[in-house]
């Protein structure tokens, strides 16, 4: 550890700084340069660029961009080019996929108004939008710190160090990082942000709502034999390979040229320890009514990250002095219709509204009471409120009822009416594992490695890189806690529901050794959601480091 004294930090005025170049930052930035050219915007993005952490199906609503950016279609450089054309849901079982028919899902599921692409490429075009009306955009640089004010206000965030080694001495190349100051500061971080969990437990944001709940999204993109393909179809399904008691789906998205996204989505509240996502998700490739589509095509790319699923009782308060919440760092997801990115520019547009007109009218670093006040009649809200129980409803009855459950409530709600008034979340996912002694290993098939996959060739898509000589960021509080608990009660669960291979238990004559290799990880974040003792928290890595997602 170095002793050197810290050279003082180099700092940055701006009218706003804003957290993450996802599609709530970016539409953050936009929509204030829209509202007043002349403010001073800074969007500080953790990724190596723009949509190198950017992960999702997508398909995308286009609701908030068509306000944000009313001419996208026209727009030669908007990526989004696919429209749905047929949309098919599946209960699957180990054998058959038996078709819903459309005429039972309410209408708010429809998705034939929407677009397929990557959300990557969105945010790398939306992003070329921002910089055109004067937005700075740093990439490869980390948010690690609030700041705050003489009053406890915050005041706008110091980005890492960089050059550090992993015994925490500066290397040659150590350069201290900066700090961006603002009147308003947005944290965009996307699900399971390490700012906005300090800013939640601080100024204790989630006081009054639902526990925050989560996912686990795995997704591959593959081109596929063009004979095959079907551009615009979508299609999802529930059920096989999971049981009853374990919540998630899959989702299976022809777009573009030839190329077909596939993934798999597990609820982070499931029982087994012996469960892994990634193996649900390679098995569920196999099924008879999916291997097919993928025979003669070519992966390439893989991809996983941690999705926001408390839905409306879950959002906690969004603003405090200073600054607010925005998209999925807030929770802004829909789960019965896989969907954030409408409502993370939505939030995002929302935010910067009631921003813009607090500096109009000559404020900085107090509360933006009128965004939180606003959010739930907004069409955020409204997307979310009537599909509030859907979540609460599959996790308490299990995936046959809960979800027919969680259909009849929808429609009720289309009609003004709830039968289940709101639900509650009841546990946080990291207390639901059952003790290992519970439940039988789960034996996975080998991967063929033309199908079905192991994680580090997986990992290897994802072009994740970070600089090996620099602090583990993943940080572990108690080593002998998890030794006690993790290992000899829950059967080392890390070793299975990180998608990356980044946890291992090596058995030694001495003992089991945890071992981390923090190389591997893509930054999904749900060690830092199903540790069952919290005792792994993710800090952000040296800014660029990670996965360089290319089109996910």
């Amino acid at each position: 550890m170095s002793t050197e004294p810290l050279p003082p930090r180099e700092s940055m005025e701006f009218d706003v700084v804003i957290v993450g170049a996802g599609p709530s930052g970016l539409a953050a930035a936009i929509r204030l340069k829209q509202l007043n050219a002349d403010l001073g915007i800074v969007v500080v993005e953790k990724g190596s660029e723009v949509g190198a952490h950017i992960l999702s199906g997508a398909v995308i609503d286009p609701v908030a961009l068509d306000k944000l950016v009313p001419d996208w279609r026209e727009d030669a450089d908007c990526p989004l080019k696919t429209r749905v054309t047929a949309d098919k849901f599946y209960w699957m079982t180990a054998g058959t996929a038996i078709p819903l028919p459309n005429i039972m899902m309410p209408p708010l599921m429809n998705n034939h108004h929407c677009y397929v692409g990557s959300l990557g490429n969105v945010c790398r075009w939306l992003a070329r939008k921002a910089e055109a009306l004067g937005v700075e955009i740093y990439p490869g640089f980390a948010a690690t710190e609030v700041l705050y004010d003489e009053k406890g206000a915050v005041r706008g965030i110091a980005t890492g160090d960089m050059g550090v080694a992993k015994d925490g001495s500066h290397k040659s190349s150590y350069t201290r990082g900066m700090e961006l100051l603002g009147k308003y500061t947005l944290f965009a971080e996307g699900a399971r942000g390490s700012l906005t969990k300090q800013l939640i437990a601080k100024f204790s944001l989630d006081a009054n709502c639902e526990p925050a709940k989560f996912g686990i999204g795995l997704k591959e993109v593959w081109q596929i034999d063009p004979a095959k393909h079907k551009k615009g179809l979508i299609q999802h399904s529930f059920g096989w390979p999971l049981n009853n008691s374990t919540g998630g789906g899959s989702f299976l998205y022809h777009y573009d040229d030839n190329l077909v996204a596939v993934g798999f989505v597990v609820h982070l509240n499931y029982d087994d320890p012996y469960l892994s996502p990634f193996d649900e998700f390679q098995r569920f490739k196999t099924h008879p009514s999916i291997s097919g589509l993928f025979e003669g095509g070519k992966r390439l790319g893989y991809g996983a990250r941690a999705i926001t699923e408390g839905g409306y009782q879950s959002v906690p308060r969004l603003t405090f002095a200073g600054g607010a919440l925005i998209g999925c760092a807030a929770g802004f997801v829909n789960v019965p219709r896989i969907k954030g990115v409408h409502n993370a520019i939505g939030s995002g547009t929302l935010a910067a509204e009631h921003v813009a007109a607090a500096l109009g009218a000559g404020r900085a670093n107090d509360e933006l009471v009128e965004y939180e006040n606003s959010w739930r009649g907004s069409v955020v809200g409204k997307d979310l409120y009537p599909v509030r129980n859907v979540k609460p409803l599959w996790s308490k009855f299990g995936t046959i009822i809960g979800v027919a459950l969680g259909g009849i409530d929808m429609w009720c709600n289309t009609l003004g009416f709830s039968l289940f008034g709101t639900q509650s979340h009841a546990k946080l996912d990291r207390g639901t594992l059952d003790p290992a002694k519970e439940h039988a290993p789960i034996v996975y098939p080998k991967p063929d490695g033309k199908l079905t996959f192991d994680k580090l060739s997986s990992v290897f898509l994802s072009n994740t890189n970070h600089e090996e000589d620099q602090p583990v960021h993943l940080k572990v509080a108690d080593t002998n806690l998890q030794k006690t608990s993790e290992h000899d009660v829950y059967a080392g669960p890390s070793n299975r529901y990180c998608p990356a291979g980044v946890y291992e238990w090596v058995e030694e004559t001495t003992g089991p050794r945890f071992v981390i290799n923090a190389q591997n990880c893509v930054h999904c974040k749900t060690c830092d959601v199903k540790d069952p003792n919290a005792n792994i928290t993710w800090v952000p890595p040296e800014g660029g480091g990670g996965p360089n997602y290319e089109a996910m």
